[in-house]
């Protein structure tokens, strides 16, 4: 392959342009493409999420590739995100072995730790279905016969607004069950039926792995109820069928809490070993792992016996301490680091962001963006830097890229942000007039950057 060529694919890769370089090589006749002309088609395969057709690359020069560490490293990696973990494994074991690195060494043990805990998955799941086989059900008795539920809710006006239902009729569930395609467990319908959904006074979970969320346990936002009405009804907009069909949950089930993610992790109840007519699993569902599911309770009543205050975990100050030292000392993204080289306008303009974040901390207690003013602040600054480096960017492109510039930038990030608030900031500016699109790209208006720049100046 010619050196012009691979430095612009190479250009091409470092702004996540991955269908350009796939459009690029597919151009180049089958037969011309050599080993490091596929294994530059398989990575942007990878990056585009398509593991399966990256495998089927890497499958063409998988003799060249037996002692290139690369090759196994990006072979493991479309392993691991298609969940075959103990292959994945195999893969970065061996490129471990040809080249130690320290990305290597993580996927190597995620991938060790995910294979574990997938078989252990799998045989707890074909216990579960012997069991349920041979006959083995619990003895039916009236739901939490010896459980007070009567402060077990909080009275709050968001969990009114959006949770809490009319109390459900049993045309309504009838209604709503066949709509999700499952039998709702017995204990729900009665829990449900003494308030329709809401926000409990007890939010978290004991787990016996950790999470995204935390070490030793998860957290719940609410409980949704059985209805339409509600965002956070069973069937609301944001209910089960919009989780599994736009957020990509695992179609096994119903989900039935939110968590404070926004979005990122769920609990579902978990239909596989039963059937959809049978007295399903509790299971948390990690969507920013790669959709990991972790075991939680035996049924529906058993989750609710077992949820417990969040004052058993809470960390929040030592959080803020970790969190404020993140903000003023990490290290920036590659992109970020990039992005800041190039400014003049502002004097020791990284300072100037590490404030903005402090603040944010402050305020907050964590490292997050959402939708108040100094996050908004932070959404104009990550666009000004990023459209002063590369003005020829879609508002696709942007969306695109803009998870590498901090959200997902390594020391000095934030683990995962809700797509929906970048969106709605992208909408809002171009509805105010701040943000242009002019052929296709988008930028500040020469005022707005202005503005931008003074306040970062500010800062």
């Amino acid at each position: 392959m010619e050196q012009k060529l691979i430095e612009q694919l190479n250009e091409w890769h470092e702004v996540d342009e991955h269908q350009q370089i796939v459009d690029s090589i597919l151009a180049i006749p089958s037969e011309e493409r050599d080993y490091e002309t596929i294994s530059m088609l398989a990575r942007a395969y990878n990056n585009l999420g398509l593991y399966e057709v990256a495998l089927n690359q890497f499958a063409h020069i998988a003799e060249a590739g037996k002692q290139d560490p690369l090759w196994h490293y990006r072979v493991g990696f479309a392993l691991y995100h298609l969940q075959r973990y103990e292959e994945a494994a195999q893969a970065f074991s061996k490129s471990e072995q040809l080249e130690p690195g320290e990305n290597t060494a993580y996927f190597l043990r995620e991938s060790t730790r995910k294979a574990n805990k997938q078989q252990k998955e799998e045989l707890r799941l074909a216990k579960k279905k012997d069991s349920i086989a041979r006959g083995d059900f619990a003895v039916q008795k009236i739901p939490f016969s010896d459980m007070s539920l009567l402060d077990f809710w909080e009275d709050s006006e968001y969990a009114r607004t959006s949770y809490q239902c009319e109390p459900p009729t049993d045309e309504l569930i009838d209604s709503i069950e066949k709509e999700l395609g499952y039998k709702l467990p017995a204990s729900y319908i009665y829990l449900m039926k003494q308030q329709n959904g809401g926000v409990p006074r007890n939010t978290c979970f004991p787990t016996e792995e950790p999470t995204s969320w935390a070490e030793d346990h998860i957290a719940i936002t609410g409980i949704m109820g059985i209805g339409r009405e509600k965002s956070y009804a069973l069937c609301g907009d944001l209910g089960s069928p919009f989780m599994i069909e736009e957020w990509g949950y695992p179609d096994i089930g119903v989900v039935i809490c939110d968590c404070p993610s926004a979005g990122h992790d769920v609990v579902m109840l978990d239909y596989r070993a039963c059937g959809r007519d049978g007295e399903p699993e509790v299971i948390h569902v990690d969507q920013e792992d790669d959709y990991e599911i972790t075991f939680l309770a035996d049924n529906f009543e058993a989750f609710i016996r077992g949820l417990v205050n969040e004052e058993n975990y809470d960390t929040s100050e030592q959080d803020k301490e970790d969190a404020l030292a993140k903000v003023a000392h990490a290290k920036f993204s590659p992109l970020l680091e990039e992005l800041c080289s190039h400014v003049t306008e502002v004097e020791q303009v990284e300072q100037k962001i590490r404030n903005i974040c402090t603040a944010i901390v402050e305020e907050k207690g964590h490292f997050s963006f959402h939708a108040d003013e100094l996050s908004y602040l932070m959404y104009d600054v990550q666009f000004w830097l990023y459209i002063k480096s590369y003005p020829d960017t879609s508002h696709d492109q942007y969306i695109s890229v803009y998870q590498n510039i901090i959200a997902f930038g390594g020391e000095f990030g934030q683990g995962g942000y809700a797509p929906g608030f970048i969106t709605d900031w992208l909408k809002q500016r171009m509805k105010e007039g701040h943000i242009v699109q002019n052929d296709g790209m988008i930028q500040f208006t020469d005022s707005y950057k202005v503005a931008v720049i003074n306040m970062l100046k500010q800062a």
